[in-house]
């Protein structure tokens, strides 16, 4: 999608700080972090949100949860980390597209809002 912002990132017409990529998911830090450790993860090609990911196949899909893995570990978050996916305005998603945070590196709130 043209005017979607992760795919611009995804496609280099935005600079991001890649931490990983695959052939089906790009990881890049968060410009507003919430977290020492703050990464989105995305799949490469263009679904709305958690809502829609009858959209993509099982592969990507698999391959997203894995790359929060790999993230967590390439990241050091050996103590634990929290993954979050917001989907729609009552979730405050700010970018439709799905995406993954990724947050570590000091003990979390257990607060969840």
């Amino acid at each position: 999608m043209d005017n979607c912002l992760f795919c611009n990132i995804i496609a280099g017409k935005i600079p991001s700080a890649c931490v990983y990529q695959d052939d089906k998911t790009y990881a890049f830090r968060d410009i507003t972090p919430a977290a020492p450790t703050h990464v989105l993860v995305v799949p490469k090609a263009h679904v709305g949100g958690m809502s829609a990911v009858d959209e993509l196949d099982d592969a990507t899909l698999a391959a997203c949860l894995r790359t929060v893995k790999k993230v967590a570990e390439l990241e050091g978050l050996t103590n634990g980390f929290r993954t979050i996916s917001n989907c729609g305005d009552d979730a405050r998603q700010s970018v439709p597209h799905l995406h993954f945070h990724v947050l570590g590196g000091k003990r979390l709130s257990e607060k969840m809002d």
